[in-house]
Formats: C-alpha cells, structure tokens, sequence
C-alpha cells in the first residue's frame, strides 16, 4: 500500500489512449515499424507490459485501471457477479456497480475539466466535470447514453448514428464483421477529435473496443501457429491492417494536442490464440460434484437443467476464464458442504483442475486461483475459485449435454482467441525523459500515476503505486 502523496502542484494535460485487448508482443515487436506513430511514442518514450487484474477481461480491467483498486475491493469479478447466494440471481457489471470513486471522479472533485469516451464501465453514465459517454455496455443509443444527454446530439449531428458496438462479433460472416469493425471505429475516432477540439478538457481519456473484436473474430487468420489457421483466407491480414488503421488515426489524435501534453496509451489486457474449450460442468459432473436430476438432451445452458442440489458441491460459470461456485450449507440455499470442510473441498478441487490433461493426455499449466489469496480483500460474493485453463489458450464452457470434458467448438460462438495477462503500456511525456523499454508496471499503478501526474493527492488505499518513470 502506498502512502498518500503530496499533490506535485502540476498543471499539465493528459491524453489516454485506451485500445482494448492490444497485444504488446505485435506492437513492440514485429509491426512496430509499421506503426509509425506508436513507434515515435515508443522512441521518445517509455513502453513495456502491463501486467493486468485477475481475471484479465474488460469488465473488470478498465475500472480496475482508473481506480487502483483490485477485483476484490470493487467486488467486480467478471461481466456477471452473484447478487447472492442463491443459484440463478446474477447481475451485469455496468457502472452503477462501481463502488470506488475513478480518477475523473477525483479530477471533477478539484474543478478539472474531463472528456472520458467509452471506458468500460461507463453505461449509464456517471456526472463528471465534463463529458462522458457511455460505453459498449450501452443498449443503444436510443439512451441517455452520454452526461451531459445534451452531447448525444451533438455526437449524432457530427458523425450521425453513434454505434457503441458490433451487433455480433461471434459470427461466421467475418466481411461483415470487418467492415461493422472499421465502420465502428471511424465514427468514435471522429467523435473523439470533435471533442478533442470542442470542449475544454484537463484530462482525455477514450477506449476502442475494435481490437477486441477484431481479435476475437479474425484471431486464427492471423496466427499461423493457430489450429484452425487458413493461410490462404481472404482475411489474413486484417489484424495487422487493422493495427495500421488504429496506429494511423491515433497520428491524427497526437496532432491535435499541444506539446506540453503527457501521452498514455494502455490496453487492459493482451490476447493469444485460443485452442478450445473446458466444459467445466461436464467435469465437474465426471468427478462427482455436480448432479443433475435429468440430463439434457443437447447442449444447455446450466440455469436451465434441473440440479438436484441436495447432492451437488459444485456448479460453474463459464467465459475466458473459470469459475467454480461451492454449495456452502448455511450460505446456499440448499448446501451440503459443511463450512468445517470448505477449505478441504477447494483444495481438493483446486488440485483436481490444475492436473487436468489436454486431449492427448499432456499437462495443461492450468490455475485454480483463490480470492481471498490474490485480492485485499473480497467485497460482494466472490467465484470460490478463479480458473484460468492452460494459460487461458482453453475458455471455459457453463452449458452441459455434450457429454465430452474438451471442446473445439465455442458455446458463445466462432471465436479463436482468449485473452492474456499482459496488456501494453506506451508513456510520453515532454517534461519527462523517456527510459525506453521497462518491465514491473501494473494495471493497478495507472490510476495513482494519473493522479500524481495531475496533481492530486494521492489516496493510502490504493493497491497500486506511482510507476518510477512518471516520478522522474
């Protein structure tokens, strides 16, 4: 934990950059140069990995992020979280979850002027000193997607209908997901620079969701080490052609700010192939824990099977990563577990997932992470066990039916790639000297760095710290 710092008494602007699930290993490596504006950052800067929150998926890495604080003090642990402990009542994590304040809250606290576009979670949108418009969470823009709800018109009158999403990156249709994609990304670059030029603004800070789900469509045509890559497909450059694009219209951006700004360009995570799938019902129905009262006749989903509860441990959710949810007498309706025999149980079941085998028998490098062991503390109701399979190159699966433990085929949809634990970190700033290539900055220093950088006093509570090369 980090002491609270004096405020610096600096004056200066910040411009953030946000690109969700941006591989630092393509940017820092071989596209580099062919990512000129990047690159210049990269030169006069400071870069590296950015080691991101477990799990490491959007919701909940952007609040993570901006707020300094880990999963556990937000008590947000994914997309959905149990609003109880009973078996069904789960939630989405929009902002209205939030129960920390985020670095804009801080900055409109003190009179700064903030523009903050699409930062998961930012539906609905919270007042700020400023702007904010809401994120891809948002339903549709028929909303009151933006704070003011006056600036949703001006949005629409500059770019016309605002689209805070793809329909469906899950698709077989992958030319209409490219062109949804580009498409996408034009309107909130040209959101932004009308912004950027429009309103006053100490602090700016946008995320692009596109790489995300460029990633996710066209992974496996990129990557020629993927098992399902196509070296002749129509789409094996459409990550790298899509990089450039990104990379060209953040050239765009940088020319509008005046010298005197500090540049930050972060993504909340990384991204890598994804092999297949863990049906983690099935196992968990294999190894005895889990026990349905009649089994489906095809794939489905879990909330709707019977399970008999009288006789089940142990249920799980699935996604990019794991979660396996304990039946606790005296905490689930229906428990068995005694709370004398809890940890004896997740210890077992933890030894259980980290020794499961691929198809061909070998290890997988599987993690069966605890809460209470990786967090500060564990506010709401935590997952009793956070499971990343072989290194995330497998997701997870929460329907039942196919009878089988390993999966090709994604529940949700095509979809060939999964996220990693590192996301990317580009740092410029003209008061500072840039030290090139570092390594040891975490997701969780981002929010207290900002702060230092703008000013403010620093709060003791914070699970991060200021990174060396923003105190130079």
């Amino acid at each position: 934990m980090q002491d609270r710092v004096p405020s610096s008494g600096q004056k200066q602007k910040v411009f953030v950059i946000g690109i969700d699930c941006a591989e630092p290993s393509l940017v820092f490596g071989p596209w580099r140069d062919d990512l000129p504006n990047l690159r210049k950052l990269m030169q006069a800067g400071t870069y590296g990995n950015l080691e991101s929150c477990i799990p490491c998926i959007t919701v909940p890495a952007w609040a993570c992020m901006l707020s300094g604080k880990d999963p556990g003090q937000l008590g947000l642990y994914g997309f959905h979280n149990r609003v109880d402990h009973s078996y069904q009542q789960m939630r989405v994590a929009n902002s209205k979850a939030l129960n920390a304040p985020l670095v804009w809250d801080y900055l409109s606290r003190v009179g700064k002027e903030v523009v903050i576009v699409g930062v998961p979670p930012s539906y609905p949108p919270r007042p700020v000193n400023g702007v904010m418009v809401g994120c891809f969470l948002t339903p549709d823009t028929g909303t009151d997607y933006t704070y003011p709800a006056s600036v949703a018109q001006e949005i629409k009158t500059h770019v016309g209908e605002y689209p805070v999403d793809v329909l469906q990156f899950r698709t077989l249709d992958k030319g209409h997901l490219l062109k949804q994609v580009h498409d996408m990304t034009d309107k909130h670059f040209c959101a932004i620079e009308y912004l950027m030029k429009k309103r006053s603004w100490d602090f700016f800070m946008f995320v692009e969701i596109g790489m995300d789900r460029i990633h996710h469509g066209m992974w496996r045509y990129h990557d020629s080490t993927h098992p399902g890559y196509e070296p002749d497909s129509p789409f094996k450059t459409a990550v790298y052609e899509y990089y450039r694009y990104i990379d060209e219209r953040v050239g765009k951006l940088l020319d509008l700010l005046d010298e005197d700004t500090a540049v930050l360009v972060v993504s909340d995570h990384g991204c890598k192939q994804m092999k297949g799938g863990i049906n983690l019902n099935e196992w968990l129905i294999q190894e005895g824990y889990l026990v349905l009262k009649e089994r489906p006749d095809g794939t489905t989903e879990l909330e709707d099977c019977e399970i008999d509860w009288k006789h089940t441990r142990a249920w799980g959710g699935g996604g990019y990563y794991g979660r396996v949810f304990m039946n606790v007498r005296g905490r689930e309706p229906q428990g068995i577990i005694d709370p004398s025999e809890y940890e004896g149980v997740r210890n077992e079941l933890v030894k259980k997932l980290e020794s499961l085998a691929d198809p061909q028998g070998r290890p997988m490098s599987t993690r069966a992470f605890k809460p209470q062991d990786i967090y500060r503390e564990c506010r709401g109701i935590p997952p009793d066990l956070i499971v990343y399979f072989s290194q995330l190159e497998w997701r997870a699966l929460g329907t039942v039916g196919s009878g089988r433990v390993h999966t090709f085929e994604n529940d949700k949809g095509p979809d060939s790639a999964n996220h990693s634990p590192a996301g990317m970190l580009i740092y410029y700033d003209p008061r500072r000297p840039g030290r090139g290539h570092v390594s040891g900055t975490s997701l969780l220093d981002i929010a207290p760095g900002l702060m230092h950088l703008m000013g403010l006093p620093i709060p003791g509570n914070l699970a991060g710290r200021v990174p060396p090369f923003m105190l130079s």
